[in-house]
């Protein structure tokens, strides 16, 4: 989460340290949290600390399984002959918390709300495949929703999309096509404060920068059933002492680990010790306004700083090989994943090539000033951002530094309100397992969730002949061909893609991670 995001990678760790234990029912799964960045309405939430608690509290068309996987969840049918024209039908009976009905209505409102560009929702991008988005997601709408969605009646309603698309159905189980309460239109942001849904879970209580409990639906009849008696997401100021309190037994789950522990987390966790590749990644991103990152004297800088980066070395030293050297710009357990896409030589570490290439863009404009990198210090970055740093600095011999935010919510502030001022470094956790959804949030050019501004025509049409391709065969020729642009126009910096390393208390069974490294948080049990 998005990932998507989305969801992003990073933590939103919370300002105040409490063990998980403290006051939380002996049924109660406490489970590693953050503050999320907004409130929790599904079409305004794109960073994995808000999502995990948004993808418990809501139900979708679809949901997916552990292994990425989609099955139908409040849809009954979603019926298409074309993959451009959709009838879908409800399953009957389904409610909200506060007891009024899911109807058509109640997905067909909430899309429109999010397509609507004076709501401004960060995840409005979703929408863009529908018939009648360029209207009400102008600058100046001239439509309030969106022609290609129609209700039928209670539980049917049918939607028209602007071409055909391979992804469309698989990506009716993603956040932001989450269905809402009529209550929530009153005032969005109140609502998200304390979310009304249909999920397997029903909001209880927000602790700002403490936590947030869960507790079962009673009313959910979806296929992915609470099977404990809730959940605690706990905010913490480092992840060194939610590893503390994972091995005193005061944290159930932890999903992810401090640089400190990770060469002895197997010892100290035995069978209770979780690694596997994941749908992740990390990466280092520019906004075009920062003076020597326009135009091709940016690009060279880009391609420079890549080539300067050991990531072999950075993996290896810092991770205990749990990331992996990225070699494009999604991740590499992703069906159609292509480790040789054209130019992907620019992601490898080439002192002698990155020296050249710097000397090529001085040549535009003589570098001055710092490079600098933003992270959020409450995510565990520090390590390896110093060392992105000092990689960039001995190989172009220039000053370069790690510039720490407090906490994910301020650093993600000036990321999205293009005021960071700095490089800094991103991440994407997939939302649903296709490459589409890792490149379309992050680099089509109408994004709201596009961090690094990148605008290219050719692969925004690129990315729309993918979804239109009539087999996934010829959609992964075309993402090659969007991402080798991506690579020639060096839109952002890929660093790493993830292993996942994660663990659990003696207390909870059950404990799987789902193919993007988040929890399957509904089957662990206690």
């Amino acid at each position: 989460m998005a990932l998507t995001a989305a969801a992003l990678l990073a933590t939103s760790l919370g300002l105040a340290a409490c063990s998980s234990g403290d006051g939380a029912d002996a049924g109660i799964v406490t489970v590693h949290g953050g503050e999320p960045q907004n409130p929790l309405v599904p079409t305004n939430t794109n960073e994995v600390m808000g999502g995990r608690v948004v993808d418990r509290l809501f139900a979708g068309l679809k949901y997916y399984d552990a292994d990425g996987e989609a099955h139908n969840e409040v849809a009954e049918s979603i019926e298409t002959t074309d993959r451009k024209n959709y009838r879908v039908t409800l399953e009957p009976d389904w409610k909200f918390t506060d007891g009024t009905p899911v109807t058509a209505e109640s997905f067909v409102d909430a899309w429109n709300y999010g397509a609507l560009s004076t709501n401004a929702q960060l995840q409005n991008y979703v929408f863009g495949s529908i018939v009648g988005f360029d209207e009400v997601s102008a600058e100046q709408p001239t439509a309030q929703t969106m022609s290609g969605l129609k209700v039928i009646d209670d539980r049917t309603f049918t939607i028209e999309l602007k071409a055909p698309s391979i992804d469309f159905e698989t990506a009716l189980g993603y956040a932001p096509f989450y269905p809402l309460p009529e209550v929530a239109f009153a005032n969005m942001e109140e609502f998200g404060k304390h979310p009304i849904g249909n999920g397997p879970y029903k909001f209880e209580t927000w602790e700002h920068n403490v936590k947030i409990d869960v507790v079962p639906n009673p009313d959910y009849q979806g296929g992915r059933p609470a099977k404990n008696e809730g959940l605690r997401f706990v905010m913490y100021q480092s992840y060194d002492t939610a590893y503390a309190d994972l091995l005193a037994g005061n944290l159930d789950v932890l999903d992810n680990f401090p640089d400190s522990a990770l060469s002895s987390y197997e010892q100290d966790l035995g069978d209770r010790a979780i690694t596997k590749p994941t749908a992740q990644n990390q990466q280092i991103g520019v906004q075009s306004g920062l003076p020597h990152f326009a135009g091709d004297e940016g690009v060279l800088r880009r391609r420079a700083i890549s080539m300067a980066i050991n990531r072999e070395q950075i993996a290896e030293n810092i991770f205990q090989g749990t990331r992996v050297p990225a070699r494009d710009f999604t991740a590499s357990t992703l069906p159609g994943f292509d480790p040789d896409l054209p130019g992907a030589e620019v992601l490898e570490y080439n002192p002698d090539e990155a020296k050249k290439v710097w000397a090529q863009a001085d040549a535009i404009s003589p570098w001055s000033g710092r490079y600098e990198i933003a992270y959020n210090a409450d995510g565990g970055h520090q390590a390896w951002i110093e060392a992105v740093a000092n990689s960039v600095k001995n190989t172009l011999g220039i000053d370069a530094i790690g510039v720490p935010y407090p906490t994910f919510g301020n650093f993600r502030e000036e990321v999205t309100s293009d005021t960071i001022g700095k490089a800094f470094r991103f991440g994407w956790q997939g939302d649903y397992p296709t490459m589409l959804q890792f490149l379309i949030p992050n680099y089509r050019s109408y994004s709201e969730t596009n961090d690094v501004d990148y605008n290219n025509p050719q692969f925004d049409r690129l990315l729309d002949a993918a979804l239109a391709a009539p087999n996934e065969a010829e959609s992964y020729e075309l993402i090659a061909e969007a991402q080798t642009l991506l690579i020639r126009d060096m839109a952002s910096i890929p660093v790493f893609n993830y292993v996942a390393t994660a663990g659990h208390s003696e207390q909870v069974s059950k404990v799987e991670l789902s193919w993007n490294g988040q929890f399957d948080y509904e089957n662990i049990e206690k």
